[in-house]
């Protein structure tokens, strides 16, 4: 059996995106079907619909997703009917060189659903990251519906499957961030705005905001900022060596993605730093360093892969964290919106005037 249903569908590079009829299949062996109650929208959906991911379109968009699961095809043991979800685009595959060095969290074979959906003429659609969340009903591996605790309001738990995660997991799982640090991150929207979340609630001392909208620094002020920098009137490394005494940061995120702002976390650090970049560059972008900077400074330079994040282990203890008070994410929702108007928070999310849209559904 197949259900019909709406969805947000990108048909060709560039194009506005179209809501239309999505054939969602019933689950088969070790996949889910999932009834979407709220999904982000999020930078990489538009990445998609502009063709800077790849050209296999048409996509159906949408990732960053929470809802009740539906039905479970054969073999899965650990999911149920009614059992609320958040929709991860890591899910281990467990066989991987990765998986069986005790590394999951980098699963090089990560799992998505076997069939295809598909536009109501038959067809198939390449599903964003795998999940095709914008839409009622989704069809995933098993494995990318994260069970957490259903008091989380959807328009909120969703936002972990991707940006929250993305940037809380660079500060406290790839930067290590720890008790006592002074933390630096370049680029305030809602990545950049969870890794300051997540360098607060990890015990950094000192949290130091950067970027060029007044608006984005006072966002950064509510999620635990203690100094913001405007580097459009400030220059960010002499800056943030003068909020630490001359030193530098211990750690830097550079949650933009450009040679420029990488360059600025680079020299931001004290000796022995962290620099992790979370900010995703397009595929042109080169930088150049010299050398004896690279010897000189020494300490470690990151990239972090979706906060390099473990779903099952991490997305329930940030339910806990929100649902206990300690992670704000009510403050990332800038405004809900229906499936029709996705086009439009494109619009807002490019200008700057949004943290997140999130869909209802």
């Amino acid at each position: 059996m197949s259900h019909e249903v709406r969805g947000v569908v990108a048909r060709a590079k560039g194009r506005p995106v179209t809501v239309e009829t999505v054939v969602v299949p019933d689950p088969g062996p070790g996949e889910a079907l999932v009834r979407v109650q709220a999904c982000g929208v999020c930078h990489t959906d538009l990445h998609y619909r502009d063709g800077a991911i790849n050209d296999d379109f048409p996509f159906l968009l949408g990732h960053e997703a929470a809802g009740t699961v539906e039905a479970v095809g054969d073999g899965v043991a650990d999911l149920a009917a009614g059992d609320y979800a958040v929709l991860a685009w890591r899910a281990p595959c467990g066989t991987c060189r990765s998986c069986l060095r005790g590394r999951p969290w980098y699963c090089f074979a990560s799992c998505n659903a076997a069939q295809t959906m598909t536009l109501a003429g038959g067809q198939a659609l390449s599903p964003a990251l795998g999940i095709g969340a914008f839409a009622e009903l989704t069809l995933v591996a098993a494995g990318q519906a994260v069970k957490v605790d259903p008091a989380a309001r959807p328009e909120a738990a969703g936002l972990i499957g991707c940006g929250v995660m993305a940037g809380f997991g660079a500060a406290v799982n790839t930067g290590g961030v720890g008790n006592g640090d002074t933390v630096a991150v370049i680029g305030c929207g809602g990545v950049g705005n969870a890794a300051i979340a997540g360098a607060v609630i990890a015990g950094a001392r000192q949290v130091i905001a950067i970027d060029i909208d007044p608006r984005k620094l006072e966002w950064a002020r509510r999620f635990g900022a203690t100094d913001v920098v405007d580097s459009r009137e400030t220059e960010p490394v002499e800056a943030i060596r003068a909020l630490t005494g001359g030193n530098g940061a211990d750690g830097v995120i550079e949650a933009v993605g450009r040679p420029d702002t990488y360059r600025q976390a680079f020299f931001a650090r004290d000796l022995a730093g962290t620099l992790v970049q979370v900010g995703v560059p397009d595929p042109s972008m080169t930088i150049e360093l010299p050398m004896i900077e690279l010897f000189g400074r020494g300490g470690a330079l990151k990239s972090s892969w979706y906060g390099d994040c473990l779903p099952t282990r991490d997305f329930p203890m940030l339910i806990d964290l929100y649902l206990s008070g300690r992670l704000d994410l009510d403050g990332f929702v800038s405004e809900t919106i229906g499936i029709d108007e996705v086009e439009q928070a494109f619009t807002r999310m490019q200008r700057g005037e949004v943290l997140r849209s999130v869909v209802v559904l």
